[in-house]
């Protein structure tokens, strides 16, 4: 698709992954919305990548419908959908708690499935859209304290893949593009940024891939891309 002039709603945008893709999209001549729940830092984002934020929870339903109604208005349309929004607990699995799995999973697997529900009857229409989901190198394989995090991801793994199944016949693409660690805010409990370490990944290595990938022909799509920093250790 060519980004220019494209309408995108980016979840979990005020930080991170969400902000440095934002941003890269409005470079590229995008219409952006993003959204997130804390309203300072939303604002804060879409005034440095000049994206329009939308204040919402992608674990409340209540919450999506109003990120449509005033995401179709702004950008009057809808081309793809960014799935970033995700949060983390990292327990034992004796110390885990059904709440935990709750909360997780409310934004990680029904909140994505939610967001893509809306998305997926909007680009149905049109006959064409593309739904990218944000995993995880967790997706993949399972580690220590990782049962509730690994889990959703997982979970959002197969989602995508059903997506495919099902919406290729309407022209909607469906990718998932799985991180590996990132440094971002993620998982901090002050939700500051940490500062980019050297040779790590950052926000902008995994924009660079969601826009590569949006930006494929949409006669082709990435069904599943894993981004790893080279040489992390050093």
């Amino acid at each position: 698709m060519n980004l220019k002039h494209s309408r995108i709603i980016v979840t979990g945008g005020s930080l991170g992954i969400g902000k440095a893709t934002a941003r890269l999209l409005v470079q590229q001549g995008a219409k952006v919305v993003i959204t997130g729940r804390d309203k300072v830092r939303l604002q804060e984002a879409a005034e440095a990548t000049g994206a329009h934020a939308v204040i919402a929870n992608v674990a409340k339903i209540e919450d999506i419908k109003r990120t449509y109604d005033e995401a179709i208005e702004y950008l009057d349309g809808l081309d793809a959908l960014v799935n970033n929004a995700g949060i983390g607990e990292f327990r034992l699995l004796s110390d885990i708690t059904l709440e935990d799995f709750q909360k997780v999973y409310a934004v990680n697997v029904f909140g994505a499935a939610m967001m893509a529900q809306v998305a997926a009857e909007i680009f149905k229409s049109q006959n064409h859209g593309t739904i990218i989901n944000i995993g995880s190198s967790a997706a993949k394989k399972g580690f220590e304290q990782g049962s509730i995090y690994a889990s959703s991801k997982f979970a959002l793994r197969g989602m995508t893949e059903c997506w495919q199944a099902e919406l290729r016949k309407y022209n909607i693409r469906v990718m998932l593009i799985n991180p590996s660690e990132v440094t971002t805010a993620f998982n901090n409990a002050s939700r500051q940024e940490r500062e980019s370490e050297n040779k790590k990944l950052r926000g902008d290595e995994i924009a660079h891939a969601i826009k590569s990938a949006l930006e494929l022909d949409d006669r082709g799509f990435i069904p599943e891309l894993s981004v790893w920093a080279t040489n992390p250790w050093k």
